[in-house]
């Protein structure tokens, strides 16, 4: 199930709006967390960081098989082997991936889709007890360069609100800014 237009630039303008490796730090990945699961990866811009710190699989899933070949190939320059990306209708089918088998879930900048507390769900289904789940999403703000449309972009309350919805509490007590144009949460499963 293709996902509602989330205004995705070109991977250059993408890539400027972030410093993956210390957004990744302040939505609470560490060295410690074993597996990964990027749902929505994307150009990789978050996989290959996140596999640069943690000991586990970065496991990178993504309905377009661009983007699936694009990470695939960043990972193989990088000499990376704990990235296992794989195209696949997650929205849809869910992750593939075992219950409680990972430490550490990415939902960024998807939460505008038609059911977001599914894939919080799926994210708290294969989150090991303990495990963290990073959110990020567009700031509600219409004048941000990209991103959804203003009518299905969530406010971070929302995301907060179907995050405990979904069974996750609060792991870091407020909101994190990500400047310029992002908002983060930082949930776990306990």
């Amino acid at each position: 199930m293709k996902m509602r237009e989330s205004g995705m630039p070109e991977e250059q303008v993408w890539s400027s709006f972030f410093s993956p490796r210390q957004t990744l730090e302040k939505l609470g990945l560490t060295a410690s967390c074993g597996d990964v699961v990027d749902l929505g990866c994307g150009y990789g811009t978050f996989t290959l960081p996140a596999a640069q710190v943690v000991r586990g699989m970065v496991h990178a899933l993504d309905i377009e098989p661009d983007m699936v070949a694009v990470t695939l190939h960043k990972a193989q320059q990088a000499k990376l082997g704990n990235v296992r990306a794989k195209q696949r209708d997650f929205v849809a089918e869910g992750t593939g991936l075992p219950d409680a088998s990972v430490d550490y879930a990415m939902l960024f900048n998807i939460l505008h889709c038609e059911q977001p507390l599914s894939l919080l769900r799926e994210a708290w289904r294969v989150l090991a007890p303990g495990g963290r789940l990073g959110i990020m999403h567009w700031n509600h703000d219409a004048s941000t360069p990209r991103g959804p449309s203003m009518d299905i972009r969530p406010r971070p309350d929302q995301c907060r609100a179907w995050a405990q919805e979904a069974g996750f509490q609060l792991a870091i007590p407020h909101r994190i800014d990500l400047p310029p144009y992002h908002y983060g949460w930082v949930m776990e499963k306990r």
